[in-house]
């Protein structure tokens, strides 16, 4: 039973050790809700300008029906981003169709997990509200692949289908993105050299031979993501080893006996 305790003593030390570097995992996930006072006020028109927002912000802006209203915001990996839109309508207005639209960092449309990214409005109805829960960021994919990477997503907002004399009417949007850290349950053996910020890479390449060269976003600086082959799923790894080896020695322990015959033979 030696072993056994000193087995138990190195699973308890592999757990405090885990805690702390799974905790200290970087993230540009961003700072509270927003109450600071430097929400943006206002969206971009296409994806050069999109306006850029931090996770948990609650970004507004005004426009007009038939408006591309456009934010980008930065998500990791492990993360599930969930976008959530209210527009807030006229008075007076006809039935109406809004879409809420999601796109990472290669310009490549994200699907919706779950949540209603498209709603027609009845007549006269004051808000409209959309949601699109994306899958779980990826640290790596195959190149045909469409699945979510690390980087830089961009959101867009927009009336799909009205009525003529709608067309220009005053709106108001209320765009927030959170996540939900989803952890080693979606990580992968693989990571990205450069997480998808338009510009980075082109960065990088400027920094080399000393050029200066404009970078399309400022999301993710050096140490800012994650992706690499660190998660915790190593951790559950090592403690699922661990208790194996423990099961193993306590079984062998209960079928070995006491290692002596049960019934001595006579003398002969």
């Amino acid at each position: 039973m030696r072993i056994t305790r000193v087995l138990g003593g190195a699973l308890l030390a592999l757990g405090l050790a885990a805690g702390p570097a799974v905790a200290d995992s970087p993230s540009p996930s961003a700072s509270g809700d927003g109450s600071d006072g430097k929400a943006p006020t206002q969206a971009g028109t296409s994806f050069r300008t999109a306006t850029e927002i931090e996770q948990g912000e609650q970004a507004t802006a005004s426009g007009s029906t038939g408006d591309y209203l456009y934010w980008s915001f930065p998500a990791d990996t492990g993360q599930r981003p969930t976008v959530r839109a209210t527009v807030k309508l006229p008075d007076t207005h006809g039935a109406q169709t809004w879409r809420l639209d999601v796109y990472d960092g290669l310009r490549r449309r994200q699907s919706c997990q779950y949540g209603a990214d498209s709603r027609t409005t009845a007549r006269g109805a004051s808000s409209v509200e959309l949601a699109c829960v994306l899958r779980t960021v990826r640290g790596w994919s195959e190149p045909w692949a469409n699945d979510p990477l690390p980087g830089t997503y961009y959101v867009r907002l927009t009336v799909a289908d009205l009525g003529s004399a709608d067309l220009g009417l005053p709106v108001s949007a209320e765009v927030r993105v959170d996540s939900k850290d989803i952890g080693g349950a979606a990580a992968v053996d693989g990571s990205l050299g450069k997480p998808l910020v338009p510009g980075i890479a082109v960065k990088s390449a400027a920094e080399k031979d000393g050029s200066k060269t404009a970078v399309l976003s400022s999301f993710g600086s050096d140490d800012g993501w994650s992706s690499g082959w660190w998660s915790d799923r190593w951790v559950w790894t090592a403690i699922g080893a661990a208790l194996a080896a423990l099961a193993g020695i306590g079984g062998y322990t209960l079928t070995r006996g006491s290692g002596r015959p049960s019934r001595v033979p006579p003398n002969a």
